[in-house]
Order: C-alpha cells, then structure tokens, then sequence
C-alpha cells in the first residue's frame, strides 16, 4: 500500500464485533472513519460453524440494524423467546422452585437472538468494505499513536498516517493504548474457567434458553438455528453452551473426548434435550471481573472488553460493548453534526458519565449472583431456591428482569430504543 495521509473524525484501532460495529454506525451517520486491526478480515470470516455464538440482545439488534449490520447476516438467527432459570447440581433434577419468562409476556418481540460468530464476521466484512466513509487498513497495526489536545496522529505499519479527531481502543482485555495512556485496571480473578461451545441434540428446544446455577459456576444453554441446519437426522437441533467451573474441574473437562464431553453436558442439561453430541470447537478462558478507573484521555476513548469484564452468569459481555457503541456514538454523532469537537473532553465526558454507572451496576450485580449461586450451602441453596420461586410469582417484578434482560432497563433511549440513526 502506497504512503498516503487520511484525515477522519475517528480512528477506531480493533476490527472485532464492538470496534467494527461502532466503525460501522459512525460511517453510517455520514462521519469519516478509519478502523484498523493486525488481522486481515477475510480469514475472521470462517467458511464453518466453529463452535461459537453470540446472544445479541434485543437493543444490541436494534444498534446492528441502524448501522446496516444485521441486514448483512447470512441466514435468519435464533430467536430467544423463552428463558428458564433454574438451581440444581450435575446430575440431579433441577430445582422445581424455578422462573420462567416468555417474551410474548413482554412485548411482540424476542428477548435476543444467538447468532453464530462466523455470521456476524460474515455480515460485518460484507457492510465494512462498502461504506463510503470508511477507511479499513487490515492487516496493519498501529505503529505509533501520537495524542495531543489539538488532535491525533496514527502511523500504520502498513505506512498511512492518519489524522483523527479521537481515537477509540477496541483490542481487548490487554489493551496496549490503555495502558499507554496510564488508564488504571482493576481485576478480580474468580478462580474459574469458562468453556463455550456447542452441541447437537435429538429433541427441539423451543427457541428457549436455560439458565442453570451449579454450584462451581453457571451453566447455559441457548438455542441455535435449526432444525436441520447441523448435525444428522439424529442429532437435527442445536444449541450453544456457556459453562463456567472451577479451573481444576474445567480443565479436566476440557481434556475429555467428545463422547465423555457429551455426556458431562448431558449431566447439567438434564433429559430435556434427549442425547447430545458435542459439535464444533471447545474454546475456554479464564474468568475475571474488570473495570477501568477512567473511560477517556486525550482524544482517547475505550470501549468493550477495553473498558470492562464482567463474568459471563448473564451472558452480557458483549451486550455491554455493544451499549458502550450506541452511546460513544450518540455522542460523537451529536458533536460532529452540530460543528462541535467528537474527540473533545467534554463530549467523552459525557460518554464516560453514560456508561459508568450501567456497567458497575452489571458488574456489581453478575458479582452478586456469582457469590449468591456459586456455593453449595444448605441455608443458602434453599433461601435463592425460594427467592427465583418468589421472582416467578411477581408479575412486576419478572418484567422488569426481563426487560434487562433484552438491554431495556430504565433511561434507555437513542439507538438502543429503535431510534432512527442521526445523520450529517
């Protein structure tokens, strides 16, 4: 690639589901953007189901929607139209004190859809490349970022340079401009190991989800789409599973083979499902709660997994990265659009002030049911049996979870809401 220089409003470095899609609605709304990422996107668009999926929440579908993602999709996702939560232990009935919601209680729509990862690659490497604002440098890296008050400057490996009203760090976790920036991270190790995956099963799930609490750690089932779409006449349905065990515990399952493997999610599931086949990768990492002192600096601002970690009882990560795009990207749009600074102090101010007390509070709270269901405690295990029954039985109260649960808590507006996307 020729030595070029490219001005745009942002600079957003991570081409993953959160960076490329905040990358995609600042484009949409008429703003010129660069994204860049050290992988090239042909090869994160994988031809084959690889064992991993996504539960996008309602709100999250709306986001992807209004920045022309979800459009893109290969083929329709699962809807999630039921949710059972349940305390038990492998190998024995669940607790019959459980809670069950179903969408068409709350409104007209599911409460998410699971969508494999290699589907959403598929769908974002379709909008990216088609977006006249926007510039994507994949492979490339950035060599050097320069910061200042009046501005940014990126140097790629590849040798643009790039001139940016703002920056955004999308890598991850180990975020190198966070650090570079000397944004502080706090971290709690919960000793565990979350394994994701998924599995073939004789009997149809219904479109319904399962929330199980064990005593070393959640255990979930969500359903994929089908039937048909994997395994054989046998095995015609499928789900996807988010387990989380103790790192000794986990590690031993990890290492079974498949069968054994199947039979150790069958022990969770229940009979509910019939047999079960495990299909596609196992992929595991271990599970930590992290959040960040400060969402900004100079011309800097983080979100996703750059921003926070919560533990995935809830199966929210992803969700929160997708609530951190509609508001950093309400508030760059709203600046830009009215002439103003989107890489100015106050404006991620005000993004900062949107997203840190929804995500503590999420961290708090996955913390909270962690602590609460993460133990096999007689007094305990009877009192949270009683409290999910109690949940069930409150028509109110189960709403209001449930509308958490679809990314429709209290003040959410914008994006998130279905509002239509402003544009310059």
């Amino acid at each position: 690639m020729q030595d070029h220089r490219l001005d745009v409003a942002a600079c957003i470095i991570g081409a993953g589901p959160v960076g490329a899609t905040l990358a995609a609605t600042l484009a949409a709304a008429g703003l010129p953007v660069a994204v860049v990422d050290s992988a090239p996107l042909p090869p994160m668009e994988l031809q084959d189901f690889d064992g991993r999926a996504y539960a996008i929440a309602l709100a999250s579908q709306r986001l992807l929607a209004a920045a022309g993602i979800w459009a893109h999709l290969p083929g329709a996702p699962c809807p999630i139209e039921a949710i059972h939560v349940a305390d038990g232990r492998p190998g024995a009935p669940p607790s019959r004190l459980s809670l069950h919601w179903r969408a068409d209680a709350v409104g007209p729509e599911p409460f998410g859809w699971m969508v494999e990862a290699r589907a959403l690659r598929v769908a974002l490497n379709a909008r990216l490349p088609a977006m006249p604002n926007l510039a994507v440098f994949a492979p490339a890296q950035a060599a050097a970022v320069e910061r200042h008050e009046e501005g940014a400057t990126v140097t790629l490996s590849t040798g643009p340079v790039i001139t940016a009203r703002l920056v955004v760090a999308a890598e991850g976790r180990n975020s190198p401009l966070r650090r570079g920036a000397g944004i502080r991270a706090a971290t709690l190790d919960y000793h565990q190991i979350g394994m994701v995956g998924a599995f073939a099963h004789e009997q149809p799930h219904g479109n319904g989800a399962l929330e199980q609490f064990l005593p070393n750690g959640p255990f979930a089932q969500l359903p994929l789409a089908g039937p048909g779409h994997f395994g054989t006449a046998a095995f015609p349905h499928a789900s996807a599973f988010v387990w989380a065990d103790r790192t000794a515990i986990a590690q031993r399952m990890l290492a079974l083979p498949d069968g054994a493997f199947g039979r150790e999610l069958r022990r969770r599931l229940g009979d509910r499902l019939g047999a079960v086949r495990p299909i596609g990768r196992r992929w595991s990492y271990p599970l930590s709660a992290m959040h960040v002192s400060r969402w900004w600096d100079t011309r800097l601002a983080l979100v996703g997994d750059a921003a926070h970690g919560v533990h995935p009882i809830a199966g929210q990560g992803l969700n929160l990265g997708f609530r951190d795009v509609a508001a950093l990207a309400e508030e760059v749009i709203a600046a830009w659009n009215g002439g103003g600074d989107p890489g100015d102090a106050a404006v991620l101010r005000r993004y900062q002030a949107r997203r840190r007390p929804d995500t503590l509070l999420m961290l708090t709270g996955m913390h909270a049911l962690e602590r609460l269901f993460g133990n096999d405690i007689a007094p305990v295990r009877v009192a949270r049996r009683l409290g999910i029954a109690a949940v069930d039985r409150i028509p109110s109260l189960k709403r209001a979870f449930a509308r958490q649960a679809m990314g429709l808590g209290p003040g959410v507006t914008g994006l998130l809401a279905g509002q239509p996307l402003g544009r310059s």
